[in-house]
């Protein structure tokens, strides 16, 4: 037995990446895990991956950009396991609602186009108020739940080259510490994982930037860039029984890169 042992758990984002590797170690935990992305052919291989070991996971493909798909990703969930305990609103998109990207592209404050502004709250903020909106409800009515949102370190920092992902992801922290407010009474704890992480997308922005690994990875006091798995045992442990005194916090997944100014 798991710590997450009967629990139903929604991963938004899940197709790749930190989504992925926590869908997975959830579904290790014992948990039964909905697959949410935007991506039917990456929802397929998680969720194939997920019951070739003997797990339990529900493939949705959601586009977190449309609301519709939210609610419809949390009935299906609650048609086919009966509740939702858990839920990870890790999908973020970028670009523009026409023309989405997998990542952000370095733009200056004063060249900031709305729609792209729009677009990052679209799929980050809203789409993180939605989801939680829907299986409050469910969580309330168990007694309980547990929601872990995404912040950024970029938002932290107020790095000057991605101005609407950073107000974006300071929102979601903000949004985040007011439900964990106003949801506590009910058993829900609310929190924020702030990752460094090499993933896939991170990965396609060095491959274009000779020699930017490196110079971010001697940046990081432990000299090293953490894995996706690394969050996800975060997201393990906030989700399980060792985490249920916890609400309203940001937990920085980042190396200790907070230790620098």
């Amino acid at each position: 037995m798991g710590v997450l042992d009967g629990k139903v758990a929604i991963v938004t984002g899940a197709g790749r990446g930190i989504g992925r590797a926590i869908a997975q170690e959830y579904a290790l935990e014992g948990a039964r895990v909905v697959v949410a992305s935007r991506t039917a052919g990456t929802v397929s291989e998680v969720v194939d991956g997920i019951r070739a070991r003997g797990g339990d996971a529900l493939g949705i493909t959601c586009d977190v950009g449309v609301a519709q798909n939210i609610r419809e990703m949390v009935d299906r969930t609650v048609a086919e396991y009966g509740g939702v305990d858990i839920l990870v609103n890790n999908a973020q998109s970028f670009g523009t609602r026409d023309r989405p990207r997998a990542s952000s592209e370095p733009t200056n404050l004063e060249d900031v186009d709305e729609a792209e502004w729009d677009w990052n709250f679209e799929t980050g903020v809203k789409a993180t108020l939605r989801a939680m909106q829907a299986v409050f409800p469910y969580m309330k009515a168990a007694g309980g739940g547990r929601i872990l949102n995404f912040g950024s370190r970029r938002g932290i920092m107020c790095n000057p080259e991605s101005a609407s992902y950073n107000a974006n992801k300071e929102a979601i922290r903000a949004l985040s510490r007011t439900a964990s407010n106003g949801w506590g009474q009910h058993g829900i704890t609310v929190n924020v994982l702030n990752p460094v992480i090499l993933t896939d997308a991170a990965e396609g922005v060095f491959a274009d930037h000779p020699g930017a690994r490196e110079a971010a990875e001697a940046q990081i006091p432990l000299r090293r860039w953490g894995v996706p798995r690394d969050c996800a045992r975060v997201a393990v442990f906030l989700a399980g029984p060792d985490g249920s005194y916890l609400t309203g916090m940001t937990f920085m997944v980042e190396g200790g890169l907070t230790t620098l100014p």
